[in-house]
């Protein structure tokens, strides 16, 4: 439904997986555009009542609950155990994804304004968003949440983009629902909370989850690998410009393929398309660079006036060029290793981007700028190897080398990207070892602890230092380093972790009324 007065847009996205709870092709192409989906379990509304109330009992005497919603309310397990939630998260994360120890039950009080539109934060550290699905939030509500009682909303589309395209909430998806609504969206998708014009609290609980593994084939109920927006709603988004190129390079990562597509042929249009870069028009010169990018080598007379356009004043020409160099691969590697030098700090971030995409024939390239005195191209190509994930294993020694960088943010990097390789990296376990013991970094120990679960079983001898780290003073490593020994799964890792329980266990149903 429509509402002129203020371009809102209430969700009917609402989507019932087939039997097997896991999506259809078109659903996940839906989310990879959209940046969200949303479900509806099938628990009886008493365990969603039930939840709202010990929700609302709990926070009027002891406050937020913030991280311990879960235990503090255990009939939340039930909801992320629903088979349409688990096959949600799976079709996007992966049958191994976990859920991250941040969670936050958002309570929007009666006749509250709302909030203002903004991205999460990494739980107060920064990193370069990703536009792969590689993390997810669920937005779930307890209660009936029509409109008027101030729900999450989205600008759908914008996981892609670090700015907002447009103001005044125009393009503001409601992410409105009954009890038990859940949405999956895109841990970078701008979002909001919305006034509460009711008499009534409001809560959403909002949970965090981690894809584990680099995807090898589609994890859905796939049925045909190729990209295909017909059926999607694509147009007339006023929150997001076409990213075809963009979309179908996700696609493909997920359906576990390597970069490079059946390109289209150019019939001429070459030209016309580079002289549409000059346009006036931002919209023009977005839709130019992204038929481009789906050329892919075809265009690489183009690669001079791409690289110009990653500095365009117009995001999403900046991402379209970003990708587009992407598909024309190799031959556009130099000049995207020549721009992580630019000044504009922007266009360094879609040289990056473009890097990432391009892939395998890039590694070499971005090993080479490791040892670049530049500390911000180092950083861009740390970035760029981590993004490219198992096609970049013939970085892991240079990466390791860089395991004591003075630029913290290539610290931060080069375990995120022995974690998307995964257990090819194994040689690389001494190295988060030793970083997830000694880096005074706290995001470089959350992202070493995390690397080592990614690995796997090839990380054992990681075991004794995990088990310092559930000790660490930042509860973010020691929720890794949790995963990590489950995921190693030796009887000393599950000793390990039974001997932490036993001393961490608390009882959720004490409290100051009830002591023993």
């Amino acid at each position: 439904m429509m509402q002129t007065h203020s371009n809102l847009i209430e969700s009917d996205n609402v989507q019932n997986p087939p039997s097997t709870s896991l999506f259809s092709d078109k659903q996940v192409q839906d989310f990879i555009v959209n940046g969200y989906i949303t479900v509806k379990t099938d628990l009886p509304r008493s365990v969603h009542e039930t939840i709202y109330r010990k929700t609302q009992e709990f926070t009027e005497k002891e406050g937020n609950l913030g991280n311990n919603i879960l235990p503090r309310v255990p009939e939340l397990q039930a909801v992320f155990d629903d088979p349409t939630v688990r096959g949600a998260f799976t079709s996007i994360l992966g049958q191994n994804y976990v859920m991250h120890s941040h969670r936050h039950p958002h309570r929007n009080g009666p006749h509250s304004g709302g909030q203002g539109f903004h991205k999460d934060s990494y739980w107060g550290h920064q990193k370069v968003r990703q536009h792969r699905p590689r993390w997810a939030m669920a937005f779930y509500y307890p209660q009936d949440t029509p409109l008027e009682m101030g729900p999450s909303s989205i600008l759908s589309g914008t996981q892609y983009y670090d700015h907002r395209l447009t103001e005044d909430n125009n393009g503001e998806v409601a992410l409105s629902g009954e009890a038990g609504t859940l949405t999956l969206i895109h841990f970078d998708l701008w979002h909001r909370a919305m006034a509460n014009q009711t008499d009534k609290t409001r809560y959403m609980m909002k949970f965090q989850f981690i894809r584990m593994d680099e995807p090898q084939e589609p994890e859905w109920n796939s049925e045909d690998s190729s990209w295909n927006t017909d059926g999607l709603d694509i147009n007339g988004n006023p929150a997001a410009q076409r990213h075809e190129t963009a979309w179908r390079h996700v696609w493909n990562w997920m359906v576990g393929g390597t970069n490079g597509h059946s390109a289209e042929e150019a019939n001429g249009k070459l030209s016309t398309y580079i002289e549409a870069l000059s346009d006036e028009d931002p919209i023009v010169r977005s839709e130019a660079v992204d038929a481009l990018g789906l050329l892919g080598e075809s265009a690489a007379d183009a690669v001079p006036m791409l690289n110009n356009a990653l500095g365009d004043d117009y995001e999403p020409v900046r991402l379209n060029a970003a990708y587009a160099l992407g598909e024309i691969g190799e031959s556009a590697v130099s000049a995207l290793i020549e721009k992580l030098e630019d000044e504009n700090g922007s266009a360094r971030r879609m040289a990056a981007y473009g890097l990432a995409a391009v892939g395998a024939p890039a590694v070499s390239a971005l090993c080479d700028a490791m040892e670049h005195e530049n500390d911000e191209v180092r950083h861009q190509a740390s970035y760029a190897l981590a993004q490219i994930g198992s096609s970049a294993e013939p970085a892991v020694s240079t990466l390791m080398a860089h395991s004591k960088d003075s630029k913290v943010e290539v610290r931060r990097y080069i375990p995120e990207a022995f974690g998307a390789i995964g257990a090819p990296a194994a040689s690389a376990v001494p190295t988060l070892i030793d970083m997830l013991a000694n880096d005074e970094d706290v995001q470089v120990r959350f992202e070493s602890a995390l690397a080592l679960g990614q690995i796997g079983p090839a990380s054992s001898d990681a075991i004794p230092v995990l088990k310092e780290s559930l000790s660490d003073n930042n509860r973010y490593v020691r929720d890794n380093s949790i995963h990590a020994l489950k995921r190693i799964g030796t009887p000393e890792a599950e000793t390990a972790l039974f001997d932490y329980l036993l001393m961490a266990r608390w009882c959720a149903i004490t409290n100051s009324e009830s002591t023993f």
